[in-house]
Order: C-alpha cells, then structure tokens, then sequence
C-alpha cells in the first residue's frame, strides 16, 4: 500500500502542475482575481508539496543539498545571463498594459545591455537632440511646466475635459498641467481645473514642445471613440514624429517620479547633454510621454536594457509571486495611431 502511495505521489505532482497551467492561462485571458489568487496558492501548494516528498524520500540532509544546490544553479545561470547580457538584470515581467499590443501584462522580457551608448543610439536610429547643459538645467529646475498633456474641452468649458472625444461633441483641444491636475487642492474638483489650462503657446519657453493627434481609443465591450495622444514633440527647430521601431528599454524611477518600479516603454528620443544621456519615453498605449504624466527623463545610469525577446503568459509567475494580482486600469483599452 505504501509502495502504491509512493508511486502516486509524483502524478499528483503532474496533475497539479498541469492545473497550475491551466489557471494561469485562464487568469491571463480572464485577469480574474480569483483565479490569480487560487494560482498563488496552488504554487505554494506546489513547493510544499515538492519539499515534503523530497523530505520523505530522501531525508532532511539530501534535500537540504538538493535545495542549496538548485539556489546555487539558478545563481549560476543568473550570473551567467548578466555576464552575457550585459546587464544587471537580464529578465522582466511586464505588469501593466501600457505596452499594448506590442507587450502583454504577464510577458516575460529578456534584455540586453545598452552597452556604447553612441554606437547602440546610431545602430537603431534612435533620435537624439544635442541640447545645452544651460537649457537642461533650466528645464529640470521648473519640471512641473514641463507636466503638460492634451486634453479636449468641450462647450468652451475648461473645467469639462476628457482625452477622449464623444460622438458628436463640440470641442476644442489644450493643454493641462498634470502636476496641477494630479494635486490635492485640484484633484477631484471640476469647477477649479479651468486653472490647470496651459495655452498652447505658453510651451514654447519650454526645452520640449509637444504636439497631438486624434486615434481611436478601443474598449473592449464597449466600442470606439476618438483620442488625443501626443504624437510629436520639438526640440529646438527639430520635430519627431512617435516611431514604433525604436526600442523598448526598461529604467528604474526615483522617488521624485510619479510612477514607481520599473518601467518598461518605448524610446520616443535622447537628449545628449554634454555627452550625458537622458531617455524620453512612452508606453504605446499611452496617452503621453511618460515625462508628460510627472516622469523625470531617465538617465542612462538608471536603464536597466531593451528589450530583446518576450515570451507570453510566463511572467505571471513573477507577478502572482509579488502579490500583484489586481489587473491594472487600461487593460481592456487600446489606443491606435
């Protein structure tokens, strides 16, 4: 009997691997907490399961060695990925939807290093504007003039405003502080947002100057209105234009940021300050440049790499274990150019 219980043990061990699976695939199309929970519990069903047979087969000494040595092999293989990758982290897990469609949340990304920043800025035609140490300087000491996004205000009100255009509504389009709109005395009180208005021309004292376009805002469910995005922006007498095949590169946020973690986005463009490197980005699926929401441009000691390969759904396993099972806003949103 003991001996059939025995054999029956590593079965189990399939079956619930196999359901792990399953749950987890059904999280990432459904983005069910519950589901997301349930997969938290069966993995760590899974390791105590997986340490009790151990223990019980082997002994407490064996697997003890066996536990020391897979934390040292997993070890190895990490130090192994850096050294080839040329970065201090080489995987990611993507936890919002900000990157749609190019990257899902529960993506895992593999990345590689920046290395020489000229050569690794010229081999993928990222753009770079030379700027002054002087207007750089300028510009990071009045950043909150710099936070300035598109929003459209409708019957002249400027306390009505929306990124979003419904159907038949007559409209016009300005820009808005987001330091000021994202404050505690603004926030949440329409009547006062009349005074977070930015005219347009009041940018132009700005380093960076930014333009919009209308696309389509999808809601699944629900159908498809017009949206602003930022779609341009100027340094100087130079304009861009947003591109989808410059790279996508992961930079670490400090505490004077208004997102926090990593972050994992496209490069819109470089500013090449006296040969220091700062990184403007932009989630695809965003609204604005991450330096329009309350993000100080990243310098290029705080980019982790790019993005070089995405394998769908595995990255769950990092968010299920972080605790992050609550889907993020925007993940059932997609924003076309």
């Amino acid at each position: 009997m003991a001996e059939k219980k025995k054999k029956q043990e590593p079965q189990v061990s399939w079956l619930l691997y196999a359901l792990l699976a399953i749950l987890i695939i059904l999280y990432a199309f459904d983005n069910n907490i519950l589901l997301g929970a349930l997969a938290l519990i069966l993995i760590l069903a899974i390791v105590a399961l997986e340490l009790k047979y151990s223990i019980k087969a082997e002994g407490m000494k064996k697997s003890f060695i066996d536990i020391v040595g897979a934390v040292a092999a997993a070890i190895i293989v990490w130090i192994l990925l850096v050294i080839f990758l040329q970065t201090s982290a080489p995987v990611d897990a993507v936890s919002s939807c900000s990157m749609l469609p190019a990257l899902h949340r529960g993506d895992l990304v593999v990345l590689h290093g920046l290395g020489n920043m000229p050569e690794f800025l010229s081999s993928h035609d990222v753009p770079v504007f030379n700027v002054s140490q002087q207007a750089f300087d300028q510009m990071q000491s009045n950043m909150p003039d710099e936070f300035l996004a598109f929003y459209a205000y409708f019957n002249g009100n400027k306390s009505l405003i929306s990124y979003t255009i419904p159907s038949g509504a007559k409209y016009a389009v300005g820009l808005y502080s987001t330091s000021c709109l994202s404050s505690e005395e603004y926030q949440g009180q329409a009547s006062r947002l009349a005074q977070c208005y930015v005219p347009i021309q009041d940018q132009r004292s700005n380093l960076i100057q930014y333009n919009y376009s209308i696309g389509t805002l999808t809601t699944s469910g629900v159908g498809s209105v017009p949206a602003l995005y930022t779609s341009q922006i100027t340094v100087g007498n130079r304009t861009i234009s947003e591109n989808y095949s410059d790279p996508i590169i992961v930079y670490e946020t400090t505490s004077m940021d208004t997102f926090s973690g990593s972050i994992i986005h496209r490069l819109y463009a470089v500013l090449n300050v006296s040969g220091s490197y700062y990184f403007l980005t932009k989630g695809d699926n965003n609204q604005a440049l991450d330096m329009e929401f309350g993000n100080y441009p990243a310098n290029q000691s705080s980019v982790l790499g790019y993005v070089v390969a995405d394998i769908p759904v595995v990255g769950y396993v990092k968010l299920l274990l972080s605790g992050q099972l609550l889907t993020p806003a925007g993940c059932n949103e997609t924003l076309q150019n």
